[in-house]
């Protein structure tokens, strides 16, 4: 069996930067066995999965080790794969998930994602949370993850979290963050118990960073930077019981994936 296969790296213009991704285009879908196994061999921060469902597509997200309730990333990706290598010929896709219906649309040279909003709330502190992460922070917030949040960009930057200790959190994952100096915040966001110990850019952490940080600015419309060694750029705004998120993409890399059928 050979499985079409695009690793594009997204929240970014040039290739070797932002998030990559591998999209997978299916005609049906494979057993989930298979499709964690590929997801593990690539070893990226995700696979992504579509099958195609009358005018709609349905997509699925795998880690190397789980799959996931929603990635932002990947969902870009796979929707530049449709639009600049699949001939997909409308201004919007609409994307059936474990999160619902989710959409990308085209928006000059950007695709813009339409997500759930996650706000933050006050919540309880696992113990092993600020050990691991080595720094005080401002607050601690939850929805899906951890919301940490610094004083400063250069404190977000400094951090070197002791993974052994943050596999431990109640959380999906952590995300810490502070105001920024090139853009209005940044983040990082890590996700070891989940196979990732630092994921380069995060669409889905934007779903709770957006509500948090257009209240405390007072601003709809956002400009956000994850700070990893890779990077990457988002344009974001609060659209209530919805949030947009979106960013550039670039292929690095296409071919095929020959399995047993």
């Amino acid at each position: 069996m050979k499985i079409p296969i695009y690793q594009v790296d997204a929240f970014t213009d040039v290739p070797l930067k932002g998030n990559p991704a591998a999209i997978c285009p299916l005609r049906q879908w494979l057993p989930d066995k298979t499709m964690q196994a590929i997801a593990a061999e690539n070893n990226l921060p995700e696979t992504a999965f579509f099958v195609a469902s009358g005018e709609e597509f349905e997509l699925r997200w795998f880690t190397p080790t789980v799959e996931v309730d929603l990635c932002g990333h990947a969902t870009l990706a796979a929707a530049w794969v449709l639009f600049h290598r699949l001939g997909y010929g409308k201004e919007s896709i609409q994307f059936q998930t474990r999160s619902g219906s989710l959409s990308v649309t085209r928006d000059g040279d950007l695709l813009a994602l339409d997500f759930p909003s996650r706000p933050p709330e006050a919540c309880g502190v696992h113990t092993d949370l600020l050990r691991a992460l080595g720094r005080v922070p401002v607050n601690v917030l939850a929805a899906r993850d951890y919301l940490v949040v610094y004083a400063n960009e250069d404190e977000v930057r400094a951090l070197k979290p002791d993974m052994a200790l943050l596999v431990n959190v109640d959380r999906f994952a952590v995300i810490v963050t502070a105001p920024g100096t090139s853009a209005d915040f940044v983040s990082r966001f890590f996700a070891p118990a989940r196979g990732i110990p630092e994921d380069p850019v995060t669409g889905s952490a934007h779903c709770t960073l957006i509500p948090y940080w257009s209240e405390r600015l007072g601003r709809k419309k956002l400009h956000a930077r994850q700070i990893s060694a890779r990077g990457g750029e988002l344009f974001c705004e609060d659209r209530g019981e919805r949030v947009s998120i979106a960013g550039r993409s670039a292929l690095f890399m296409e071919g095929q994936i020959e399995i047993a059928g």
